[in-house]
Order: structure tokens, then C-alpha cells, then sequence
């Protein structure tokens, strides 16, 4: 993720090292942009729903649910690679699974295969009927 801020550009990145996640800050110093027609296109995170749309007030809960070891890490990573908390991606996961649709983008699912890979997790939705507590 990157953000100009004043006359510095910031590069945020985070790299997963086995259950640690390291995360780096490079501050860059650029001269200010003044001829737009050559200017530097930085992406920047926009939220998910429009300004007009007005926010929604809801009561959250805490509970107590137990999940596949594996699975949480994946979904821990996944949370700190979009840099959401984990409870917003299982609201964002059930909400969209609730109208069937799916929450993911290719992008995202070409992530979780990595993630799947790095924490090990070899469960499908075929052993979601099937698991047992050991």
C-alpha cells in the first residue's frame, strides 16, 4: 500500500514469516507534483461504499467460537493483507455467502492459495461435514 503524504511517499509492506508478520515502513522524499499531465499515479485505498450511501449502526457481540487451528491462521493473514480486522472479514464472508455470492475476487483467491499453502491448510469445503476433534 503506498500514500504521499507532504513531500514524502510511503510504501507500507508487511512480510509473513512463519506466524510473524513484519511490518516495514520505507519513507521516500519526492519533490510535490506540479505538472499533473506527468504526475505520478499513486493508488490509494477506497472504501468499499460510496459517500453517498450513509453508514449503517449495528451492535456488535463477542463470542466464543472454536475453528480449525490452520483455518484461523489463514484467516488472520488474510485480514492483515487486506488491513481489516478479522471480525470485519467474517461479517464481509457471511454476508456474502447469506445472498450467495462470493466474497472473494481472483486476486484475493490466488492469495488464500498461497496462504493455504505457507500455514499448511489442505481442507475443503467437501471436509467441512467430515472433521472430528482430535
Amino acid at each position: 500500500m503506498c500514500r504521499r503524504d507532504g513531500f514524502y511517499l510511503i510504501i507500507y509492506v508487511s512480510w509473513y514469516i512463519g506466524n510473524f508478520v513484519l511490518h516495514i515502513a520505507y519513507y521516500v522524499r519526492v519533490p510535490p507534483i506540479r505538472n499533473t499531465k506527468y504526475a505520478l499515479r499513486i493508488n490509494t485505498p477506497t472504501p468499499m461504499a460510496s459517500s453517498q450511501d450513509p453508514k449503517r449502526t449495528i451492535e456488535r457481540v463477542q463470542t466464543g467460537v472454536r475453528l480449525e487451528k490452520r483455518l484461523v491462521k489463514v484467516l488472520k493473514a488474510l485480514a492483515e493483507y487486506h488491513d481489516i480486522t478479522l471480525g470485519d472479514l467474517l461479517e464481509g464472508i457471511i454476508l456474502h455467502a447469506f445472498e450467495g455470492k462470493s466474497p472473494f475476487s481472483d486476486a484475493s483467491l490466488a492469495t488464500i492459495a498461497q496462504l493455504k499453502t505457507v500455514y499448511g491448510l489442505d481442507l475443503t469445503a467437501e471436509d467441512s461435514h467430515r472433521l472430528k476433534e482430535g
